[in-house]
């Protein structure tokens, strides 16, 4: 309970621990619930106490096996609107199928739109998630989105390193707003990589723009996949007399080739966030996590109380 309405806050399979941060910051419990597999693997959700009434938030990252984490929120989302919630409330921190947000080709599906659909379709009163894609995926959706930004707690754990002559660095020409908010956080310049994308996951590197000789680079990114883009980028800033090289991104995706070229990159550091919780094989001294909990359950609280969500960010 609080402010007098009932809340819930339920988690799916995907990011358990993150939901167990949430809910100990917010000082509600995780409802209870089980996610149980039939033998051919079909889903089903059973919800194990009242939620009539209620303010009901389920958190579920759309992230690896995307398409097993997608149903279960979608048979999570169906549960609760058939237990008569009062609201009901899909915390995504990532939000998956966001890199098709439009047609780049003759038919191309564009995925973003279909999921937003899909939640729709299943009852989802309001999204929350963190650091879209594309931030037009916001406009994809019939119903509130509340976008959470993960720049802010990126850029405090800069700060506290006291870099003396850094430059922001966008990967590539559409992150050059994220970057420029980013530096102005930290009073740093920025730089910009130019390159192409022949195939998805696959990328060139062209050349620089900015001056990075002598200087601290750091490569801000939205999310980081096959690592590929981070380790042409790490290589070219070098190349073009960084003194040396540190990569941040909310989202850790991190998949195929992603731990090897790490480990090859001349990064001295890769931050994340743990909107997508790390295999135990994918963790390395070189990679730093930082929690998103208080921000989401900062929002999760101001959602219930209806209270502004964007006075976190001011």
């Amino acid at each position: 309970m609080l402010g007098g309405k009932k809340i819930c806050i339920f988690s799916g399979t995907s990011n358990r621990k993150l939901a167990e941060e949430v809910a100990s910051h917010t000082g509600v419990p995780l409802g209870k619930s089980e996610v149980k597999r039939f033998s051919d693997g079909e889903i089903s959700v059973c919800i194990e106490e009242s939620v009539r009434g209620a303010d009901v938030f389920i958190l579920q990252s759309l992230s690896y096996p995307a398409n097993d984490n997608l149903m279960e929120l979608l048979i999570y989302i169906d549960a609760v609107k058939r237990a008569s919630a009062r609201s009901i409330n899909a915390v995504i921190p990532y939000y998956g199928y966001a890199r098709q947000d439009r047609k780049m080709r003759a038919r191309d599906p564009i995925t973003a739109k279909l999921v937003a659909d899909l939640l729709t379709r299943a009852g989802a009163h309001r999204v929350v998630t963190m650091d879209l894609h594309a931030g037009q995926i916001q406009g994809f959706f019939d119903i509130p989105v509340d976008h959470l930004v993960g720049l802010p707690i990126l850029a405090r754990y800069f700060k506290s390193k006291n870099l003396k002559n850094g430059v922001v660095v966008s990967p590539d020409l559409g992150g050059v707003t994220r970057a420029r908010d980013f530096a102005e956080r930290l009073g740093m310049s920025i730089a910009i990589i130019e390159k192409k994308r022949p195939e998805p996951n696959v990328s060139e590197v062209m050349n620089i723009i900015g001056d990075v000789k002598g200087k601290e680079a750091i490569m801000i990114d939205d999310l980081v996949d096959t690592a590929g883009t981070l380790t042409q980028g790490a290589e070219s800033l070098l190349k073009n007399g960084a003194k040396e090289v540190y990569a941040c991104c909310t989202h850790p995706v991190l998949s195929g080739p992603a731990k090897e070229r790490i480990a090859a990159a001349p990064i001295k550091e890769l931050v994340v966030t743990n909107t997508i919780p790390l295999n135990n094989n994918l963790k390395m001294d070189k990679i730093k996590v930082l929690s998103v909990a208080p921000l989401i359950g900062d929002a999760i609280v101001r959602i219930h109380k209806e209270l502004s969500v964007s006075e976190l960010f001011e």
